[in-house]
């Protein structure tokens, strides 16, 4: 058997102690672990904890694990939303298929576990729209997708939207550019199986009332010229508006999560050419400016939501204490006397539902109602502890791998 791990080389050394030897579905189940959340796979696919991090190993031929590892690899280096590839195992004795592992993305949930929990509230054309987000920028940066789905896609709570991962990359294809026909098709098979995906929800039962399977898959097909258009088109701009016109189409990307990767303006008597180059990683301006001032690593969304609360607290420490702060003192102050402290309550055995910034997130958006009803600000504290007992139980243990792996 010949293993290829990526670093850390801690990993690999956890790893090699599992039974390669033997094909995936006989692994025994002292070896592998139940993750209630995972999506349906045509592959064997089983779940392993190795020194407190959770991998899912996937069985497949030789040929394709090596390429799904490859591109992967080249999608994590450049900032693509997908899963994390961590190595593969092949020449494996009697001829047994290859076995691809990728770290578990924690906190991460399918789409048909969405519908059948608690937290089910999201609603399918929130998914739907999500995983298009996913496609286009796959799109932009020359991937062919090949099996664009609901099943191949992870989904992550981010403040109250949910953000897109891929997580099969078997039939995917790179291209320096794809064509208009490439294109189509990749929406003409995310179109068939969306449809029959939210076809199979609403047999079962999960599919909220009121929602057309049919309808909502066959709308993915203008949603995403629409956004394609937004996103490429170049456009004519009158003399004088440039800088308006620039900062429009820029709000717009904003809006629709994209950012602007290089802005091109021709000018001439008659009318400006306005192109703008996306940016095809995941917008984090929000993410990279809540670690500047916080040292805190989380999504977009979170990152907007915490923004503001820091940005409040700066403002009431001033005019309390009637001086300026430093946006990087406020920050530590705001994250040793406000977010970490939150936290830190959660009670033991709710540790591990939510991602601590998704968590915090809510526990501001509670406080806001509770404060609406008591016609004041009820402070962030007390809005914890009425989260904690109230909201926070409902969430199932299931979402976080840390529960799963069993970790404090």
């Amino acid at each position: 058997m010949r293993f290829l791990f990526r670093p850390p080389a801690t990993e690999a050394a956890g790893l090699l102690a599992l039974p390669w030897d033997l094909p995936l579905e006989e692994w025994p189940e002292d070896v592998v672990t139940h993750v209630p959340s995972r999506g349906i796979s045509r592959h064997v696919v089983r779940f392993v904890a190795s020194e407190g991090t959770l991998y899912a190993l996937k069985q497949i031929v030789e040929p394709l694990a090596r390429k799904e590892y490859a591109l992967l690899t080249a999608f994590a280096t450049e900032g693509l939303p997908t899963v994390q590839a961590v190595g593969i195992c092949v020449d494996r004795p009697d001829d047994l298929p290859a076995i691809l592992v990728t770290r578990y993305l924690d906190y991460s949930v399918s789409y048909r576990h969405l519908f059948s929990t608690p937290r089910g509230e999201h609603s399918a054309e929130q998914l739907v729209d999500t995983m298009l987000g996913l496609l286009v920028r796959l799109h932009l940066d020359g991937v062919f997708w090949g099996d664009p789905s609901l099943s191949n896609t992870l989904f992550r709570p981010d403040a109250g939207a949910m953000a897109a991962y891929l997580v099969d990359a078997e039939t995917v294809e790179r291209h320096p550019a794809l064509s208009d026909g490439q294109r189509a098709h990749d929406v003409d098979l995310a179109v068939d199986r969306v449809g029959a995906e939210l076809l199979d929800l609403e047999a079962a039962g999960l599919l909220p009332d009121g929602v057309d399977a049919v309808e909502l898959a066959v709308g993915l097909r203008t949603k995403y010229e629409h956004l394609w258009d937004e996103l490429t088109r170049e456009e004519l701009v009158a003399p004088k508006e440039e800088t308006l016109r620039v900062i429009e189409r820029l709000q717009r990307l904003d809006d629709l999560g994209f950012g602007a990767g290089e802005i091109e303006l021709v000018t001439s008597d008659d009318a400006s050419r306005l192109r703008v180059r996306t940016q095809v990683a995941e917008p984090d301006h929000h993410r990279r400016e809540l670690f500047r001032l916080s040292g805190l690593e989380v999504q977009e969304n979170q990152a907007r939501r915490l923004l503001t609360d820091l940005h409040g607290y700066r403002a009431w420490l001033e005019q309390r204490d009637g001086t300026a702060l430093p946006e990087t003192v406020a920050g530590h102050r705001w994250v040793d006397e406000v977010y970490w402290p939150v936290v830190a309550a959660i009670p033991g055995e709710l540790l591990g539902r939510l991602a601590p910034a998704e968590l915090f997130h809510e526990v501001l958006e509670h406080r806001w109602f509770l404060s609406e009803a008591a016609g004041h600000d009820v402070g962030t504290t007390l809005a914890a502890r009425s989260y904690f007992e109230t909201i926070l139980p409902a969430a199932p243990e299931e979402i976080t791998a840390s529960l799963v792996v069993g970790l404090p």
